[in-house]
């Protein structure tokens, strides 16, 4: 038994998309343990720390998912009202940017990097999930869809943030090495 509850015996249910989708999730987790290191507290960490908590949530919410029978307990789900926090963090984040005038490359700070590593992290568990979902005889939580396609928004948008609000971003340079 995982620790949020769901099954994953040994041998081959390790492979099973469903464990990749919840295991790249805490993935997730962890890359924004590794970004907190060089956050040094502050909005942008209280941010981290409750998406931190909600991560789990959406770790228990793909180990159990709604097949529609009765439970003994109420499982926890991902919200819209977690979603919409996240676009507000974004909305907050993006006010004092410099304006976005090139591709950026990941960088910049240390912060910015890590930033940078776990969008990439919850892009690839984001994908997971949509495939799941798209996989006969699999549910996935909508909200849950959505609050990793807004997260990995929100990494980027934080990434600039540290980097001097956009002014330390490196910018991308088509055709620069040709």
């Amino acid at each position: 038994m995982c620790f949020w509850g769901g099954e994953t015996g040994g041998g081959g249910a390790k492979f099973d998309l469903r464990v990749e989708s919840y295991g790249t999730v805490d993935e997730t987790n962890a890359a924004i343990g590794m970004v907190r290191l060089h956050t040094g507290g502050g909005v942008i960490d209280d941010m981290l720390s409750r998406i931190q908590n909600d991560l789990f949530d959406l770790g228990a919410d793909l180990a159990i998912p709604d097949t529609g029978e009765k439970l003994e307990y109420e499982p926890l789900r991902i919200i819209s009202s977690q979603v919409e926090r996240i676009e507000q963090d974004i909305d907050t984040l993006n006010a004092d940017l410099e304006p976005l005038r090139s591709f950026i490359l990941p960088g910049g700070s240390p912060a910015a990097a890590a930033l940078h590593l776990a969008r990439t992290v919850a892009r690839r568990a984001e994908r997971l999930m949509v495939h799941l979902a798209q996989t006969a005889g699999e549910t996935v939580n909508p909200e849950g869809i959505r609050y990793m396609n807004r997260l990995s928004d929100f990494f980027f948008v934080a990434a600039r943030s540290v980097n001097d609000g956009g002014k330390a971003d490196i910018l991308w340079v088509p055709g620069e090495n040709r």
